[in-house]
């Protein structure tokens, strides 16, 4: 498989490496759930959930919450966390390029598995975006834009991997997908700076609409 391995995050997760950890829930989410794109009662999943910040925040919402990660040390943070919190939300150990549930979500909260993806991945994980969620359901989506100097020379370099918002549009098309006017909020995301190379510092906030085909 190209890319990270399922050893690799669960390395991450053993030995405590964890840049990406905000220690906190994304402030974005406090604001969609503010906005309403996140509404209390919804079935929400959020694949690649690590600790497991957002899942908390979710379940405290009142929201239905699937959590989906690769790496047994991420489900067992996000276990701990809810426990801590006396909240409870389904927890699924499972590569999410072969999973496929039971019946579709209102709402994905995407902010680390498309960019912990490799590139050569992103079309498969796009279908399944589209398959995961019901006509009309959202794509809550965290664009990292980790644009590192050697994209100049056609170098792929990750995770996270930079999700330049021509391959965002590529993947999500706007045939299937309705897309928001830009300019798209910036969010702040102050993990980035600890890569080597790394020339920025953020994400794009974007909720995509699935369309009803």
């Amino acid at each position: 498989m190209a890319g990270p391995t399922a050893e690799f995050w669960q390395q991450h997760f053993e030995q405590g490496r964890l840049p990406w950890d905000r220690g906190a829930a994304s402030p974005q989410l406090k604001a969609w759930i503010e906005e309403g794109v996140l509404r209390p009662g919804q079935r929400v999943l959020v694949p690649g959930c690590g600790r497991g910040w957002e899942v908390v925040a979710l379940a405290a919402m009142g929201a239905q919450v699937t959590a989906v990660d690769i790496a047994p040390g991420a489900l067992a943070a996000c276990a701990g966390l809810l426990k801590d919190a006396g909240l409870s939300a389904t927890l699924i150990e499972a590569d999410l390029l072969q999973w496929q549930p039971g019946e579709r979500f209102d709402r994905v909260y995407e902010q680390t598995c498309l960019c912990a993806l490799h590139p050569d991945l992103w079309v498969r994980y796009a279908q399944r975006l589209h398959e995961w969620l019901a006509p009309d359901g959202q794509l809550a989506l965290l664009a990292v834009q980790a644009l590192r100097p050697g994209a100049q020379e056609g170098r792929v370099e990750g995770p996270p991997y930079h999700l330049d918002i021509n391959a965002v549009r590529a993947l999500f098309p706007a045939g299937r997908w309705q897309w928001p006017r830009p300019p798209y909020a910036r969010v702040q995301a102050p993990q980035l700076p600890q890569l080597p190379g790394h020339a920025g510092s953020a994400e794009l906030a974007l909720v995509l609409t699935r369309g009803t085909d």
